[in-house]
């Protein structure tokens, strides 16, 4: 097995790149049976500055629903932090304009990541983006 960091990462962007519910399902079993690895992702669209907060509480509510992560306060900063780490990547080219897309969560071990990936528009230009936080926990 790879390094913990790199397998939860890309747990976490597969997820984030899912294109349906029945696409994540199947990601989501395929990563646990073949490597033990726990993940969710979750939809999310407006307008980006004022939604920082809530994606961040998306990530998080999501990551425990799905018992991603443990009902803890480590746990929880792990995937908060992680998730601002990655819209921080994010923000240069959405200040001010829409967003529109997904959050992957993935933990294997003591390593947590969050990618999200967005769709930023203004009209019928669209750009593309994705942002990738990492967080070890006990």
């Amino acid at each position: 097995m790879e390094a913990g960091s790199k397998v939860a990462a890309t747990a976490a962007i597969k997820m984030a790149l899912s294109s349906s519910r029945t696409e994540e399902t199947q990601i989501k079993k395929e990563l646990a049976h073949e490597y033990g690895i726990k993940a969710v992702a979750v939809d999310y669209g407006g307008e980006f500055i004022s939604s920082v907060a809530k994606i961040v509480e998306r990530a998080v509510v999501a990551a425990k629903r799905e018992g991603v992560i443990k009902d803890t306060h480590p746990d929880e900063g792990a995937v908060a932090g992680a998730a601002r780490e990655a819209l921080a990547q994010i923000m240069p080219k959405a200040l001010g304009l829409n967003v529109g897309g997904k959050i992957g969560v993935a933990r294997y071990n003591d390593h947590v990541s969050v990618a999200i990936f967005f769709g930023i528009g203004l009209l019928h230009l669209d750009e593309v983006s994705i942002g990738l936080g990492h967080r070890a926990v006990p």
